[in-house]
């Protein structure tokens, strides 16, 4: 499994998150909606997302980081309540055509999807017996 059990259930939580790409002046991070898929893999839809700078960086350089984030809701049981908690996926993204796009795009989403593999994740305040997280996944070097 790439996720852990905590992990899996903050990311079915959340529906936004942000792509780190590297283009030719420099980094670009894009906020954006993202489906978890049952491997572990995470895709990115979106309209004519085939001209898209993010698409466009990718075909050139497909190393890539997501961060999913928010703040640690203030209640019994959450882990450091008010604190900032999430998960950052560095990984390698695939550029799929002709592709089934996302649920949470409806219509309107076109078929090119960003596909994540992660390679290194790193997640916090999200087990209370473990502040930080960090390891390698997949079956590649860590990024």
């Amino acid at each position: 499994m790439i996720f852990t059990d905590r992990e899996l259930a903050y990311l079915k939580t959340q529906g936004l998150g942000r792509l780190a790409t590297i283009g030719p002046t420099g980094p670009q991070l894009t906020a954006l909606g993202f489906q978890l898929n049952g491997d572990g893999s995470l895709d990115i839809g979106g309209v004519a997302l085939g001209k898209s700078q993010k698409w466009c960086n990718i075909a050139a350089n497909p190393a890539v980081a997501f961060v999913v984030d928010d703040m640690t809701p203030d209640e019994p049981g959450a882990v450091k309540p008010g604190w900032g908690r999430g998960i950052e996926i560095r990984g390698v993204a695939e550029l799929l055509t002709d592709h089934e796009p996302p649920a949470y795009g409806g219509d309107w989403f076109g078929r090119e999807v960003i596909r994540i593999h992660p390679r290194r994740i790193r997640s916090w305040h999200l087990d209370p017996e473990q502040d930080e997280f960090t390891r390698n996944v997949g079956s590649e070097a860590a990024l």
